[in-house]
C-alpha cells in the first residue's frame, strides 16, 4: 500500500457510474487506498477508522471493488471477510465480458448475495465464476430478485447478519 487518506466531502471527490437502469449515479467514498501509481481502491468504513480485523463489502460495483481490494491487499492488512451484494459479474446482455480475473487471489472468507433474475449474472454464471475463489465462498440467491434486490432489504440484512455471526 502506497498511501491512504480520509475522503472528506470538502474534497468533492465522487465516483460516477452507470446503474442497472442506465442512469448516472454517484457516491462519496470514505477512504481512498492507493496501492500503486495505477491502482486506487475505495474503502467504505462508515466512520470506523480502525482498520484492524476488517470486514469490507458493498453492493454491485462497490462489492466488486472490495473483492479487488481483498485480492491485492498487502499481508499486513488483515481483512477478515468480504461481502458482495449483487456482484456485477458482467454487464447486462454481455456474458462474455466477465469481471473475474482477480477472483483466484481472494484469500478471505466471502459472502455473495444475488437475485435469481440478476441481469448482471445468472445463478449458474455466478456459481461457476465463484468456484475460482480458493476459500469456497458462501453464496445466497434471493428467489425472483433482480440486480437492485428491491423489496428484499430485510432478507439481505438477515443473510449478512447470520454470515457475520458465523464468521466470528
Amino acid at each position: 500500500m502506497v498511501s491512504y487518506g480520509k475522503n472528506y466531502l470538502a474534497v468533492h471527490f465522487k465516483l460516477d457510474y452507470v446503474n442497472a437502469d442506465g442512469d448516472i449515479s454517484n457516491y462519496y467514498p470514505d477512504f481512498l487506498v492507493k496501492l500503486s501509481a495505477k491502482r486506487i481502491f475505495i474503502v467504505e468504513t462508515k466512520g470506523q477508522e480502525d482498520l484492524d480485523d476488517l470486514v469490507i463489502g458493498g453492493r454491485s460495483m462497490g462489492g466488486r471493488m472490495c473483492t479487488m481490494a481483498v485480492a491485492d491487499a498487502p499481508e499486513s492488512l488483515t481483512i477478515r471477510g468480504v461481502i458482495c451484494v449483487s456482484y456485477p459479474l458482467h454487464p447486462p446482455k454481455k456474458p462474455y465480458q466477465l469481471r473475474t480475473e482477480h477472483l483466484p487471489r481472494i484469500r478471505s472468507p466471502s459472502l455473495f448475495v444475488s437475485g435469481t433474475r440478476d441481469e448482471f449474472g445468472s445463478p449458474d454464471e455466478l456459481t461457476t465464476a465463484l468456484a475460482a475463489i480458493p476459500i469456497s465462498p458462501t453464496v445466497e440467491f434471493i428467489d425472483g430478485g433482480r440486480h437492485e434486490l428491491r423489496g428484499h432489504d430485510d432478507l439481505v440484512a438477515l443473510i449478512v447478519a447470520q454470515w457475520l455471526i458465523a464468521l466470528q
